[in-house]
């Protein structure tokens, strides 16, 4: 549930001055415009494959570590992603931002830095580039990107209420976080490390860093707030965050778009003139070949773009011998990372299936959608785009085009 704090924030005369004469570059406030240059610098042209659930390899991470402006000691023998809450942070932004993409075929996942955003981002002056990285944090930087849950019930992910109640937390001679568990309990369960590592990275926390110990990650000893943190959550609660209104409206949107933000940090850095803009998905028009797999059984079928979600739900069924009596859902990991639903025409809430068409969705060749079936037996298949052929005029509907495997019983026995 996004939750606001009780206590109310004000932007304050100083507040004011220090935004209005904040000087922002490629060295400051924080490194977080140097390290994201670091992480993307490192993985264009690289096409690094990607792990199973979509996060960088195990091998980066040292590597990444090392071009930060300031590497993390740690005293873990064989680290993972998470334990670089920093590392962590700044995937989370390269992914939600959509500079960087999964891409590559069924077998072999990468992570793609799009050329034509890339572009774009490249003619970002410092104070752009800045901004765009607070909003893509605050706006639309959700935990699942990097294996965290996130709340159905909004668009816009709830780091703004997090870090507010953090800042709360601590007064003005800083927090101690090692070996006080109700700090660390907060971290861990809210506000969530690679936030943490965001703050800093941003100049919104100072940190005090411990020495690193057998078997421990970050030791992260002592936090305070940074005169640039009080003054930029003020702005961004009088002038955003603190109308819930605002939250509400973003909810009607396909995706949250860049430069919501924009009206409220402008009148403090005029030089955020230009804002990241992410190229819109079209109809792709073509023949798309599906291998709708489930336990090792498959079918490979063939669907004209212009079908529905809800035929390719029944060529699918028909494939399997199964009946249509239950309730379905697709869902597909999209170019931000987030899972998107596409659900059944008798379910509450839409997007449906019948008024989806297959090349509306905007998959990657070699992505998998997942489609369920029947909630109760939750028959769960892997629906993976192989490939999208020419249009075919003579292709009518659906067509199965090889079978692998005997199809199961729809109502086995238990």
């Amino acid at each position: 549930m996004f939750q606001m704090s009780s206590q109310k924030l004000e932007v304050s005369s100083e507040h004011e001055r220090l935004l209005r004469d904040l000087a922002i570059d490629e060295t400051g406030p924080g490194t977080i415009v140097q390290d994201f240059a670091a992480l993307l610098a490192y993985l264009k042209g690289r096409d690094l494959r990607a792990t199973g659930r979509h996060q960088l390899p195990l091998q980066a991470l040292p590597e990444i570590n090392a071009r930060l402006v300031r590497p993390l000691q740690l005293g873990l023998t064989r680290p993972v992603q998470k334990s670089y809450p920093h590392i962590n942070g700044l995937y989370l932004l390269v992914r939600a931002s959509g500079l960087v993409a999964i891409g590559g075929t069924p077998k072999k996942s990468v992570l793609v830095v799009g050329d034509a955003m890339y572009r774009v981002w490249e003619s970002l002056n410092p104070t752009e580039r800045y901004c765009t990285l607070l909003e893509t944090w605050l706006l639309r930087g959700h935990p699942e990107i990097i294996g965290g849950d996130r709340s159905p019930a909004f668009l816009v992910p709830e780091t703004f209420s997090y870090w507010n109640g953090f800042f709360h937390r601590i007064p003005d001679e800083g927090m101690q976080v090692a070996g006080d568990d109700p700090a660390d309990a907060h971290i861990r369960y809210l506000l969530g490390w690679h936030n943490l590592g965001l703050l800093e990275l941003f100049g919104l926390v100072s940190v005090r860093h411990g020495s690193p110990e057998p078997g421990e990650g970050w030791r992260a000893e002592r936090v305070w707030r940074t005169p640039l943190g009080d003054a930029l959550l003020a702005a961004l609660y009088v002038g955003f965050f603190g109308d819930f209104g605002n939250i509400l409206q973003l909810g009607s949107e396909e995706y949250v778009p860049f430069g919501v933000l924009q009206p409220v940090l402008q009148p403090y850095f005029p030089a955020w003139q230009k804002c990241l803009a992410v190229p819109t998905w079209t109809f792709r028009d073509g023949v798309y070949v599906f291998k709708a797999s489930l336990r090792g059984i498959w079918r490979r079928i063939a669907v004209p773009a212009g079908a529905s979600l809800n035929g390719l739900s029944s060529a699918i069924l028909n494939a399997y011998e199964f009946d249509h009596d239950h309730l379905h859902e697709f869902s597909y990991e999209n170019r931000f990372g987030v899972r998107e639903h596409v659900n059944h025409p008798f379910m509450d809430e839409g997007p449906w299936t019948n008024e989806v068409r297959v090349g509306d969705v905007p998959l990657g060749i070699g992505q998998t959608m997942t489609y369920v079936f029947d909630f109760g037996d939750w028959w769960e298949f892997d629906v993976t785009l192989e490939r999208v052929d020419p249009p075919d005029a003579s292709l009518e509907g659906p067509v199965v085009l090889e079978t692998h495997g005997e199809a199961p019983d729809q109502y086995r026995s238990w």
